[in-house]
């Protein structure tokens, strides 16, 4: 049996709560990865297309190191708030109001450090949003449905970026609209929810005294006191860092293994990208759901992990177009399972109770640093044998999957 944390929940959540939720989860990724995917990319451009590649890497660079410290940073101080407006609310609006004044800088900002500074304040605001409002599922939803809930949080992430990139694309003329747009509708979203929610609050703030040490603290679950979150952490790193090698490279790779143009091979790489999503959305609710009836955490995530490896071993000798939509729909399918019922297991391994934001925080940063250090590993795969041996690249990153596996096992406390 899972550890019980004191005061956890135990009154199931209802329909409208779930809906609510969903839609202010949906509402974050629309505003956060309408920038990351197309909005900086299309601002470089206007201001300096020769050197647009470099100062988008350079602004996506801090950007991610921001949201890495960002997100526990603020998780933790969210954990300690006595506010009577509760614990995570204050640091929810707060964030997504700030976050529209770094989306104003960026749109308005004619030069590459405006457009730096309009960044570095949306990560920074919307990260310290985003992990009290994670938190909530802790705080509110019970063990028996994290697994459905997580897996609609998993659905909202993919919603959210199809949501982004359709109206980036709709106003991609005006930098005002394609980065205001999903930011305002975003907030309305979030504040949908959080304003109509009974927040949990902290009658008294613990008594440690906050230092140096206090702060480094928040970046850190040590492995040796909480072998179980270690272990979790360390198969959802190794897992998400082998979809974010494939992700990188998926471009190039269907210009060199199909001969397509840049133009057609972008085309196509929309295409599977839909297919991969739509599928995602399908597998993490349903595998969420289907963990929660079972009562089986790591059995999907044993099974999601393999079907990614199977793909990616397919993917290595892929000869046709409509094969690879097929392998992008199992890598989709098993990012789903995986996203959402890893989310589930970890709250219920949380080492503890009052660090419940600043923990998830932690755990965070190994579905998002995968990104930021993949583009560095994946030209080193790629050069065995190669140059541009993607096959070594897929069959590389499908032993690390096996790795992840592996590191499943030594999880207790949950089945």
């Amino acid at each position: 049996m899972a550890k019980k944390l004191a005061n956890e929940p135990t009154k199931p959540v209802g329909a409208w709560f779930m809906v609510r939720y969903a839609l202010a989860m949906t509402g974050v990724w629309a505003a956060l990865m309408t920038p990351a995917m197309i909005g900086l990319q299309l601002k470089m451009i206007s201001i300096d297309k020769a050197s647009a590649s470099a100062s988008l890497a350079l602004v996506l660079a801090v950007g991610a190191i921001l949201a890495l410290i960002a997100n526990p940073f603020f998780g933790r101080l969210s954990d300690r708030t006595t506010s009577r407006f509760g614990m995570r609310r204050p640091w929810i609006i707060g964030g997504t109001l700030v976050s529209l004044v770094g989306m104003l800088t960026m749109a308005l900002s004619p030069t590459v450090a405006g457009v730096l500074i309009g960044w570095s304040v949306v990560q920074i605001a919307f990260n310290a949003a985003l992990a009290p409002l994670v938190a909530i599922l802790a705080d509110q939803v019970p063990v028996k449905q994290r697994g459905l809930v997580s897996g609609l949080m998993g659905m909202a992430n993919g919603l959210g970026i199809l949501l982004g990139v359709a109206i980036a694309n709709i106003f991609s003329d005006n930098p005002l609209w394609y980065f205001m747009v999903p930011a305002v509708i975003g907030t309305v979203l979030i504040y949908l929810f959080i304003l109509t929610i009974h927040d949990k609050r902290l009658a008294r703030r613990p008594t440690e005294n906050y230092n140096w040490r206090s702060f480094l603290n928040s970046f850190w679950v040590n492995p040796f006191k909480a072998p179980a979150f270690g272990w979790t952490w360390m198969s959802t790193f190794l897992a998400f860092i082998g979809m974010a090698m494939v992700l990188a490279y998926q471009l190039y790779f269907l210009i060199d293994r199909f001969g397509f143009s840049t133009q057609t091979a972008g085309d196509k790489e929309t295409i599977s990208l839909a297919v991969a999503v739509i599928v995602m959305l399908v597998g993490a609710v349903v595998g969420g759901l289907l963990s929660d009836k079972f009562g089986r955490r790591k059995l999907f995530l044993y099974g999601a992990s393999l079907l990614s490896v199977v793909a990616l071993l397919l993917v290595a000798g892929v000869q046709s177009f409509g094969m690879y939509l097929v392998v992008a729909g199992m890598v989709g399918l098993a990012q789903g399972i995986y996203t959402a019922v890893s989310l589930a297991l970890v709250t219920q391994i949380l080492p503890d109770k009052k660090d419940t934001a600043k923990d998830l925080g932690v755990f965070n940063i190994a579905t998002t640093l995968p990104q930021s250090i993949a583009p560095a590993i994946a030209p080193l795969l790629l050069a065995i044998n190669g140059p541009h041996n993607y096959a070594s690249l897929f069959v590389s990153v499908a032993l690390i999957g096996v790795v992840g596996v592996l590191t499943l096992i030594p999880i207790r406390g949950v089945r």
